[in-house]
């Protein structure tokens, strides 16, 4: 029994994490920005594939705006366009609410070699995830 009874131990105290299904997610036409389908059916993306979309549709999904999603889904990028913020914050910012945004996923491990450009009323994000499947390169316009 603990002394603290809101705070429990973890169920499994083995150590051994349990294994994440396979990714899947739902093919992207990143150039046109749709869904891919062949015969009228969703093509399903696996593995790194599948982590590609996700970090794209996560990066350009605004967070809070949608109620399909959790609260925990999206970027926050937004608010760092058309504010007053000076370039240094915003530099300084965005990479924080991209890891934000990315390591929600549990397939993803870690987020590197981050590059912010901002131009006008447009923020360009590049960088490398680190996932379970070995690194994904994303470049997104947000």
């Amino acid at each position: 029994m603990s002394i603290f009874p809101m705070i429990s131990p973890p169920d499994d105290q083995s150590g051994q994490t349990q294994a994440l299904p396979l990714c899947r997610e739902v093919a992207w036409d990143f150039e046109h920005d749709v869904p891919v389908f062949r015969g009228g059916e969703p093509v399903v993306a696996t593995k790194k594939e599948a982590l590609k979309v996700w970090i794209w549709r996560a990066l350009r999904t605004p967070r809070f705006k949608y109620e399909i999603y959790t609260w925990a889904y999206g970027s926050e990028f937004e608010s760092l366009l058309g504010q007053a913020y000076t370039d240094a914050v915003k530099t300084a910012e965005a990479p924080r609410y991209l890891r934000e945004c990315l390591l929600i996923n549990p397939y993803i491990t870690a987020v590197k070699d981050i590059s912010v450009t901002f131009e006008a009323a447009r923020l360009t994000v590049k960088g490398t995830a680190v996932t379970i499947y070995g690194e994904v390169d994303f470049n997104a316009i947000v």
